[in-house]
């Protein structure tokens, strides 16, 4: 039954980094919950606090990055407060137009709308729309090899374990 209970965490986790890049799944969260808690279920001894210790500070340092650095590309580009309100409403509303799509669609669509209204021409709101695009490229990958990282980690931990 344990194998089983295993088995099905690691499923559950590749669902979750394919989340990390296809963004309507929290998936490095997904990969962290699923982690910690199969990790706790096998026994809560040192080795297993140890892990989940571990796989908390990767969680961190991903949502970090995601959070962060878009942000911060956008602000060396320019970009403001009510440009980035304006994206989070496109993304908001694509979601509910174009399922799963629309929400990056949205988004990308809504933060150049925001920045064309505040420069006032194309050219430089498409610049600093591609900045904070960078930006959350960047960040995407970031949390995408923390997420491998972090399932690796697992993974070793229950081989140890049980292997």
């Amino acid at each position: 039954m344990e194998a089983v209970v295993l088995g099905i965490a690691f499923l559950v986790m590749l669902v979750g980094l394919v989340g990390v890049v296809v963004p309507v799944l929290p998936g490095l969260l997904i990969v962290w919950l699923v982690g910690v808690t199969s990790l706790l279920w096998q026994g809560t001894d040192t080795a297993a606090w140890l892990i989940a210790a571990w796989l908390t500070g990767l969680f961190a340092l991903g949502t970090l990055a995601t959070v962060l650095l878009p942000a911060r590309r956008g602000r060396e580009a320019g970009a403001t407060t009510s440009s980035f309100v304006t994206a989070l409403l496109g993304a908001v509303l694509g979601f509910f137009v174009l399922p799963v799509a629309g929400f990056l669609v949205g988004f990308v669509v809504g933060l150049l709308l925001g920045e064309r209204g505040r420069l006032g021409e194309w050219e430089a709101a498409r610049r600093s729309t591609l900045s904070v695009l960078r930006g959350y490229g960047l960040g995407v990958l970031i949390e995408l090899v923390l997420g491998v990282t972090m399932v690796g980690s697992w993974l070793v931990a229950v081989v140890v374990r049980f292997g």
